[in-house]
């Protein structure tokens, strides 16, 4: 039988979970309504089943995870005009949503495009083609395995994705990318650990994904980062690779115009007419003297 755990046990267990993000929310200026899903820890009979019908080895941090808690769920609100607007959102699927990515067909016809239609094509080697600096991009099609993390509110979707699987063989290393609402990938992060780390830290805000992409979240999505994240709603990822934004600032460049600068040294006059002139100057003066006496 499940031991029962009283309510501080059960505050301290969800402040470990969230790394404290619920008192650093409710903290905030203007910040209302922090609501967090307390959610049973999933069967193992239940992972294993679901590894058997996908053909996939969960992650062991992914299987602590659910081992721990079937899902996450957290949201938060924001005061606006003193009226609290939905703003944060932090999900996770739990063992039974957490399906593969595909086009239902319910509504389909039979000859409508599907995901793997829009897929892209290798370099003719059987390698895709993708930037050095980031891993090889999943496939719609049997190449790659995916499964969604976070619907993301429909702004996209977030997954966990199986890499270079092969038919009737089980896969095993995956990464989680983010799938924007134009089917682009984005790499986010290599393992769910760094994945959960990284939603906690920007807080569930709206768009916060697309930081990940080269065009950024909305302008209204920048503004509420502003509000609530302003540290990290400057930085660029793909450059900063995660460092904290600092100000550099360079009094050379910056105070160019204030710094006073040595003038050259000029020549002495040289000692021709100018030094006849200057004694004859002084001995008139002197007869001038003279003469009033």
């Amino acid at each position: 039988m499940d031991e029962v755990m009283s309510g501080s046990e059960v505050k301290e267990f969800v402040e470990r979970l969230t790394l404290g993000i619920t008192r650093v929310l409710e903290s905030f200026p203007g910040v209302t309504d922090v609501r967090f899903v307390e959610r049973g820890p999933a069967e193992r009979h239940t992972l294993q089943t679901w590894e058997q019908r996908n053909s996939c080895v969960l992650p062991e941090d992914l299987k602590d995870f659910y081992l721990t808690m079937d899902g996450f769920q957290l949201s938060w609100s924001s005061k606006l005009d003193s009226e609290p607007v939905p703003l944060g959102s932090m999900v996770i699927n739990s063992v039974l949503k957490l399906q593969p990515l595909c086009q239902s067909s319910v509504y389909s016809l039979p000859s409508s495009p599907t995901l793997a239609d829009l897929d892209y094509e290798d370099d003719g080697q059987g390698n895709a083609v993708h930037n050095e600096c980031q891993p090889a991009k999943p496939h719609f099609d049997s190449r790659s395995r995916v499964f969604e993390l976070d619907p993301c509110n429909g702004s996209g979707r977030v997954c966990l994705v199986y890499t270079n699987a092969k038919p009737g063989a089980v896969a095993e290393q995956c990464e989680v990318w983010f799938l924007d609402r134009a089917l682009y990938w984005h790499f986010l992060a290599a393992s769910f650990t760094a994945y959960y780390r990284l939603m906690i830290t920007h807080l569930g805000l709206p768009e916060w994904q697309y930081r990940f992409t080269p065009y950024g979240p909305s302008p209204q999505a920048k503004q509420w980062a502003c509000l609530y994240r302003p540290l990290i709603s400057h930085g660029n990822p793909l450059t900063d690779q995660g460092e904290p934004l600092l100000n550099k600032l360079d009094p050379n460049r910056a105070f160019r115009g204030k710094t006073k600068q040595p003038l050259p040294k000029k020549k002495p006059p040289a000692q021709t007419g100018g030094g006849t002139q200057k004694t004859s100057t002084g001995t008139g003066s002197v007869r001038h003297a003279a003469a009033r006496k």
